[in-house]
């Protein structure tokens, strides 16, 4: 009898006592070997995945995409065995059937009509809307395998199969041609109302592990926090000069593109010096001050807005902060961000600009004391030495903590990024 090798929801950190499952990057019956990714786990911090504790076949999955489930919870089984020939060959124990192939031959060359199915091939012509006919099946035993599909679709046998057949050409009349009378017969009027009943149908979703974080998380915030925002206006025309004139001699020295985000937050951490309390903390009734900046990045991800920590900004380069961010970025949007890259952090920059948001008001993620809200580039005129010019503008907010940040405080925070990034010398002769 084969060994059977179960997989469990492993511990993905301190206080988690329960995760959602995302989507089964393998299915049931699929060969896997060890340490191949699984699921994607999520937790109330962050999205993992859960690799194959042993080489053989996939089965007994006992949770599905959405459901919850407990550390330490069976969820599938590995049925151990030697690697088959082909990768997507199927388990000859594991009681799972292919489903066959249509019987009409199939449309590609450089193989036949697959005798049956395996499921990875299957997964991969439901989501392109295909026939197992249309593919020419190469596995033993005229098997069509996932790496059958992938050469169709490679190959643009997707678009062919898909195009409909032309319509034969019209016959010519065997007298006259007939006479054009120079007028064109008017198309039939098509109607852009909706035909039959309205669709008032409902869809019920649980909120995911890091939304329902997100959401009490804000409504924290929003609770126990007095929140106000203050704004001001930088003149984006001297970085974006500077940018442009170094870039190519950054991207080639460095290897990464120079951003706006590394200035800002080189700009965030003069200010934060300036300013302490902005970087500072309420713990029940005393004030934590921070000799150090870990700035907060947020950023869109697979499965929603994340926030990863910069740590010790203060003691990074340009290309370092340009390097970290983009590493954090290709993670996030693969749902590889690990739960200690989001703990922790004392201050956020948020970049709503790249969604086009002229303006907002960002809410502080607790227990921090503050955020800084960028947003989009805009051309507009402005008065320069008495003068009308048009400059490319952008608007900033604060949002603070009114408990432990005052108005001037916040003030001179925002003025100090301001004069940093418009002045951007100031950041080398630290003025």
């Amino acid at each position: 009898m084969s060994e059977i090798v179960d997989v469990e929801v492993p511990t993905v950190g301190e206080s988690i006592t329960e995760v959602q499952l995302g989507a089964w990057i393998k299915s049931e019956g699929e060969w896997v070997d060890s340490g191949e990714d699984l699921v994607e786990i999520e937790t109330e911090k962050a999205s993992v995945q859960l690799p194959a504790p042993a080489a053989g076949f996939l089965e007994g999955i006992t949770k599905q995409e959405g459901d919850f489930a407990e550390i330490g919870e069976l969820i599938a089984k590995i049925r151990v065995a030697p690697k088959p020939d082909s990768d997507a060959s199927a388990s000859p124990d594991s009681g799972s059937t292919a489903a066959p192939a249509d019987s009409a031959g199939g449309s590609g060359s450089g193989g036949s009509a697959a005798s049956f199915v395996m499921p990875a091939a299957q997964r991969l012509l439901d989501e392109n809307g295909l026939s197992a006919s249309d593919v020419p099946a190469s596995g033993p035993g005229g098997r069509l395998l996932k790496e059958d599909v992938q050469r169709f679709l490679e190959s643009g046998g997707a678009k062919q199969a898909s195009k409909p057949a032309e319509a034969p050409p019209a016959k010519k009349s065997a007298g006259k041609p007939a006479a054009s009378t120079g007028v064109t017969a008017p198309s039939k009027p098509t109607s852009t109302l909706m035909t039959g009943a309205p669709d008032r149908s409902e869809e019920v979703k649980p909120l995911s592990m890091l939304r329902r974080t997100i959401a009490s998380r804000l409504v924290s915030a929003q609770q126990t926090a007095a929140l106000l925002t203050t704004f001001n206006e930088i003149d984006m025309q001297p970085v974006m000069s500077l940018r442009k004139k170094y870039k190519d001699a950054f991207l080639e020295k460095h290897g990464v593109k120079l951003g706006f985000m590394s200035f800002f937050a080189k700009a965030s951490v003069e200010a934060l010096r300036r300013f302490p309390a902005v970087n500072a903390e309420i713990r029940d009734d005393s004030a934590i001050y921070r000799n150090y900046q870990d700035l907060g990045i947020a950023m869109g991800g697979g499965k929603g807005l994340v926030v990863p920590i910069v740590r010790n900004t203060e003691r990074l380069s340009f290309a370092e902060i340009e390097w970290t961010i983009a590493d954090f970025a290709k993670q996030a949007v693969e749902n590889r961000l690990q739960a200690e890259d989001l703990i922790g952090g004392t201050f956020t920059i948020s970049n709503g600009g790249i969604y086009g948001s002229l303006l907002s008001t960002p809410i502080v993620n607790p227990p921090q004391s503050g955020i800084l809200g960028l947003h989009s580039i805009q051309d507009r005129p402005v008065a320069i030495d008495g003068k009308v010019e048009i400059r490319p503008m952008m608007y900033v907010a604060l949002t603070y903590d009114h408990r432990i940040v005052d108005g001037r405080e916040a003030v001179g925070f925002l003025r100090t990024i301001k004069e940093v990034i418009e002045d951007p010398a100031r950041l080398f002769l630290e003025l």
